[in-house]
């Protein structure tokens, strides 16, 4: 079986969730099929995980090029992973038009509609929208239905999407963060209460839900913290910090801004709490996952802790204004007996809902299911055949346009002259 996964970016595990749950599904399909491909228009990074390492094929592709049918044609992948919807958009047709048989596979990420709808209703409260009425929820809820699966990351995005879209539920997979079970031994090596030491923020600058988050924390928060604790350091970790993020940077106040973690796990069990004051987003907060598996508690708000805990206790305290935030990060760093509780309601967390023992086999036999049932499949999906009828025509000549259309540029600039 070949696989082809088509990235929006290179995967970057230590930089982000989004790039560590990349690296999840690459080993998942190394594992069961014969060939795995990731391909993607996005130029190289310094910090991008080593995909041929793992003996992963890697391919840079482009944008209304003719050489992507080539490719595809050649390669005639059994499956097609869309990294996020986006790269269904610019590449599904061309998809279904060379590889008609190939199970289509969109791995959400989170979902970007929910995201961005909450980012407005937080930065305008007063703005009276519906969800649905985005563009960005009707293109990506339009991608959803053209694909024959759509894994979804978060039960609170699966119910979203079958409550409020009426998606049936035989196109959606919940496919949750997938780590290996915590063991007795693991977790015995871990740091102790006595030999951790400061507070750590952590996540990826280019991502807006932690850009506000690490301002919330500085200027609304920390003054509280550092008024109770003045001899407690904050640390803050993040790729791609701005300008205006090291601009927080203050030791007199003990906040620092140390930017891209070598090993961002090591810090994690270093630091005693994991402060997380996320005022919007979606998904699930990798940041908050790692922390549980490194042995850190947690203060965090509803919107972080979403889709994580399920009917299980958090491990350590789940808030919202700053004077909770300052109050419960205050109570976790200095009482061990409360600290060592939420410890181990984390791990309880980890093996409960995350190991990835509790989904990889029901993951494999859907996929095996939808091969082998796939016209069916397809012939009860009519809206998202509706769909794919119409984006193909519509994308289709776009896409020839703009093809020829640089073509055309490059002709002139060959045979005008100088």
């Amino acid at each position: 079986m070949r696989v082809l996964i088509i990235g929006y970016v290179w995967p970057e595990s230590n930089s982000s969730a989004a790039g560590s749950r990349m690296m999840q599904l690459l080993h998942f399909f190394k594992a069961t099929a014969s060939s795995v491909t990731f391909a993607t228009t996005a130029s190289p990074s310094h910090y991008m995980d080593d995909l041929e390492g793992i003996k992963v094929n890697t391919v840079k592709i482009e944008l209304n090029k003719s050489s992507f049918d080539h490719f595809l044609q050649d390669l005639q992948p059994q499956i097609v992973v869309y990294d996020r919807f986006m790269m269904e958009e610019q590449f599904g047709w061309r998809v279904e038009k060379y590889c008609t048989g190939a199970l289509r596979i969109l791995d959400t990420e989170d979902l970007h509609f929910l995201r961005n709808y909450r980012e407005k209703q937080f930065k305008h409260p007063g703005l009276d929208s519906s969800m649905k009425q985005s563009e960005l929820a009707k293109r990506e809820i339009a991608s959803i239905f053209r694909c024959d699966l759509s894994l979804i990351i978060s039960e609170v995005e699966m119910h979203l999407l079958k409550d409020n879209f009426q998606i049936p539920e035989k196109l959606l997979f919940y496919l949750p963060f997938l780590y290996e079970e915590l063991s007795p031994e693991y977790l015995a090596a871990l740091p102790t209460f006595d030999f951790r030491k400061n507070f750590i923020c952590i996540g990826n600058f280019k991502h807006a839900p932690n850009v506000d988050a690490v301002i919330f924390l500085k200027e609304s928060i920390w003054p509280l913290i550092h008024k109770e604790l003045p001899e407690v350091q904050m640390h803050v970790y993040g790729a791609y910090p701005s300008a205006r993020i090291d601009q927080l940077n203050q030791p007199q106040q003990n906040f620092y801004i140390k930017g891209r973690a070598a090993d961002a796990s090591s810090e994690v069990r270093k630091a005693r709490v994991c402060l997380a004051p996320l005022r919007f987003g979606a998904g699930l907060k990798g940041k908050l996952t790692e922390a549980m598996i490194c042995g850190t508690p947690s203060v965090t708000t509803g919107i972080g802790a979403e889709g994580i805990p399920g009917e299980f206790s958090w491990n350590g305290y789940v808030v919202e204004t700053p004077e909770t935030f300052a109050f419960a990060a205050k109570e976790l760093y200095t009482s061990e007996v409360k600290w060592k509780k939420a410890c181990d309601n984390g791990f309880r967390i980890i093996n409960s809902r995350f190991s990835k023992n509790l989904f990889l086999e029901s993951f494999q036999l859907k996929i095996k299911d939808l091969q082998d049932n796939l016209l069916k499949h397809r012939q009860e999906n009519f809206t998202g055949t509706m769909l794919m009828h119409h984006r193909v025509k519509s994308t289709y000549f776009l896409s020839k346009y703009i093809e020829m259309k640089t073509e055309l540029e490059k002709l002139k600039t060959t045979l005008l002259p100088k």
